[in-house]
Order: C-alpha cells, then structure tokens, then sequence
C-alpha cells in the first residue's frame, strides 16, 4: 500500500503532488466564456442572456455546420429558462445556415449519443447540470460525441468577435423536431449491459431531480424487469434539483428504507452523474460506484489494469484498486480532465466522487443511467447487494467546505493560506491530503481535506476554510 501524498494547489492553478508532477486546473489559456464544462451563470446575467445565446447560436453554427454536415441537435433540461435559451440558439443556428434537429428535454448523455448516431456536425445542450433552476448554460458536443476541442472552442469564441451576419433567405437552416429521440436512447442505455441480465427481483427508487431523466430512466429499468418507485418527475420549471437528485440524497434515502427497495438510483439534473444508495439508506457515492464497475471489468476478464479518478478520488479507492493490481491515475477535478487522461493512459473506465463516470467501452461521455445500470449488471453477477459490493472499499473520512468568492480570487497568492495549508499538511503528516481548488462551474473555492480521522478532518478543514474566507473578505474590503 503507497503512502498517502498530500495535494495542494498553486497559485498558477495547477496542482503538485510531493513528487512535483503538475497537474493543470485552470481553463485552458486564451478562452473568455467556455470553462470546464461549457459555458454556465446565472440567468439574465451577462454572458446568459438570450441576446449572447443568439450570437452564440450563430457562432457554433458557423463552426460546426462547416464539414461533412450542416446539422446541429439542441437538448434541454427542465429549467423555465430553456425555453428561451432554445428559441434564441435555434434562430442563430439558422442564420448562419445550420439545420436544426430539435430533441427536448433530454439527458445531456443522450444528446452525445444521438450527435453520433445521427451523423450530426455537433450537439448543443441547454443545461446548469446540479445547478438551480436560475442557473442555466451551454454544452457542446462534436460530431463524435465527444466533448470540443480546444481548437474548436476557441474557434466559436473568435467567431463571437465577428459581426454577425444572416445568410440570404434560401441558404437559411430549418428545423424539425426528433419524435422518438427518448425511444432511441433508451434502446441504447438497455443494450449497454449484456441481454441476459434481468433485474426481475429489484426494487428500486429512482430519484430523477425533477430534471432530464425524469421521462427516460424510469422505463429504462423497467423495462429491464426492475420493479420501479419515482421520484423527483414531475419537474415544473423551477424544481429542477430542488431537496432532490444526486446533490440532495435524503428524500431517496427515505424512499428506499420506507418501500424496502434494493436500493436507490439518484441522477441529476442533466443525467450525466449518478450517486446511489444501498438497502440500508446508507450513500454510495462515486468514488465506491467506480470501484464497483472496475472489480466487476476484473473479474470478468482481468484486462483492466488502470482506472482514472481526480485529485478528490478518495485514498480508499486508490488502494483498494492497488490490492487488484490496478493503477489509479489522477486527473484534475472536470469530465472533461477525466476524459483527456483516459485518452492519455489508454484507460476505458474512469470517474469522479461527485458521480460523474465514464465507461468509454460503452459510451463516449459521463452517463448516469448507463453508470447506474453497470453497477446493477456488477449486482446480478455477483449476486450480491449493492451494500455486500461497496464494502470492499475503505473510505478515509473526507470534508470539503466551499467558500464563495467574488470574482477573480487568486488565494494561492495569500501567503496566510499557503501558511494554513503547510499547518494542516504537518498535523496529517503521512496519514492524508489537503486540497485546495477553484470550482469549474461556480464561484467558489473548495477546500477538502482526508485523512484517518473523521473528527480532525472536520476540523482541520474548517479551520482552513476559515482562513480563505478571511483573505476573500480583505480583498473585498480593499
């Protein structure tokens, strides 16, 4: 068993281990809107307004619809805000002489998936993700189902720098709307574990928050012979992840122990991460899920000798893979980190604690349906609970307290929290991590700490937020 490193971040935004490898965290140099995970804010504030949605629109339209296609495909979660965002891309899409293929409500997964199957030049999700409904954003897929190159993002924001221009009336894109496109991804979320798996003697309560999912995942484990209970479907606009989905865990695990299901599927808003809960009501989170599916891959043909995970994977995953001879390699915190890595080691089954997994040997992007249905195949196989599977891994007790800031905040220049973090470092010694990290998709600094004591990483983590939260407030002031 390795010793346990512990993990700072830089002022630069990259992240070194003891061993000095770097690890990038930031954006990529160079773009002004895309992030992490495409471009997200609040509602009506600048650069989510519908007038820079429509530019936007005409931008991606400019650069996608350039190849082997002109067709781009918009998704949607349920956020009231959808709607508008929806009108505002297609309008774009079309002046600049893109077709529109219009799918709905609909998992961001599937949105990749159907980019790909239906020969599209790229797909367009509308969607905050975990976010509240007054958040909302934008997602790109390529023709591939993949996430966008750099190259091909910061071509969109150049093309945002350009006049916008309409097309002459007879070059101008049409739009049409996709009927079966729930019918056609939840064939594919089925034929993702083999057809002799039946889930005929499950109970299982399935949390959509209200979100994406709420008319696919469902049937899709129903159909698969699971007795289902839903919950978090009836999604109103401004419900989307309220006190529900994989960021709010308690009403499912009320609902597992009050029906006495098997367990409990909670997805979030866009369906693409997925956090489960056993018979017992207690949390399966990502971390455990990701351990799940690779001892499942190992065992069924011992080919799997490296998974991908983050700087906030847990120890515990990271030596229970060891004692199976499997390497966990680290990426930054971000999909689309998980993805560059697992492109790099040649990996095909990677994840984040946060839900969010990749099973490249069936799809090509973060799935919580396809993530959730592994687990249940890993079940089935083994014959075994979700409760018997989990335990094989030992989790090291973790706390991370976010702190929002205003801003542009480099907390890495503060030489009071490069202090608090070499303070907490020596009071762990060899036995954890500290980790410090601005957030991808928020305005906030997480800060988490791991180690073997729950009481002291409790502590210990608080105290540092304590300080970031100081040095926030004197830049405020100042």
């Amino acid at each position: 068993m390795s010793t346990p490193e512990v993990t700072v971040c830089s002022r630069r935004g990259v992240m070194k281990n003891k061993k000095g490898v770097g690890i990038k965290l930031s954006k990529k140099q160079g773009k002004c809107y895309f992030g992490t995970d495409g471009i997200r804010g609040r509602v009506g504030e600048y650069p989510i307004t519908p007038e820079f949605i429509l530019k936007l629109g005409w931008a991606a339209g400019r650069v996608l619809a350039s190849g082997h296609s002109n067709r781009v495909l918009i998704g949607k979660d349920t956020r009231i805000s959808g709607y508008m965002f929806e009108s505002a891309l297609q309008a774009g899409l079309s002046a600049a002489g893109a077709d529109i293929l219009l799918l709905g409500p609909m998992p961001t997964p599937a949105i990749a998936y159907l980019t790909r199957t239906l020969h599209a030049a790229g797909g367009i999700v509308i969607s905050a993700s975990h976010n509240p409904y007054y958040d909302n954003g934008i997602k790109f897929f390529s023709c591939t189902g993949t996430k966008l190159a750099d190259e091909i993002e910061l071509g969109i924001e150049n093309m945002l720098e350009q006049p916008m221009e309409t097309l002459d009336s007879h070059k101008l894109g049409k739009a049409e709307r996709v009927r079966d496109a729930a019918g056609r991804y939840i064939e594919f979320c089925k034929s993702t574990i083999p057809s002799s798996i039946s889930l005929n003697h499950l109970r299982i309560v399935v949390d959509c928050a209200n979100g994406a999912t709420y008319h696919i995942a469902p049937y899709v484990f129903s159909e698969l012979g699971a007795e289902v209970i839903t919950i978090g479907a009836e999604p109103d606009g401004q419900n989307i992840n309220l006190e529900c989905g994989a960021t709010h865990l308690e009403t499912l695990q009320e609902a597992v122990t009050r029906h006495e299901a098997d367990l409990g599927i909670a997805l979030d808003g866009d369906g693409d991460r997925v956090i489960m809960v056993d018979h017992r009501g207690e949390v399966v989170d990502g971390d455990e899920l990701l351990y799940i599916i690779a001892r499942s891959r190992y065992q069924g043909n011992n080919e799997l000798n490296a998974v991908v995970g983050t700087a906030m994977s847990n120890l515990g995953l990271e030596h229970a893979l060891e004692e199976m001879g499997i390497t966990l390699h680290r990426s930054a915190v971000g999909d689309r980190y998980v993805l560059e890595k697992l492109s790099q080691c040649g990996c095909v089954l990677g994840g984040e604690s946060s839900g969010h997994i990749i099973c490249l040997d069936r799809t090509t992007t973060g799935d919580g349906i396809v993530s959730a249905l592994q687990v249940l195949a890993a079940m089935v196989k083994a014959e075994c609970s979700l409760h018997d599977l989990k335990s094989g891994m030992n989790k090291y007790p973790q706390c991370m307290v976010n702190v929002r800031i205003q801003g542009q905040c480099d907390v890495f220049a503060s030489g009071e929290v490069d202090a608090a973090v070499r303070n907490v470092e020596a009071a762990l010694a060899s036995r954890g991590r500290v980790l410090l990290r601005p957030s991808g998709t928020e305005p906030l600094i997480r800060v988490m700490v791991e180690g073997e004591d729950a009481d002291e990483v409790h502590k210990l983590a608080h105290e540092l937020a304590a300080v970031v939260t100081q040095q926030q407030d004197k830049r405020a002031v100042g």
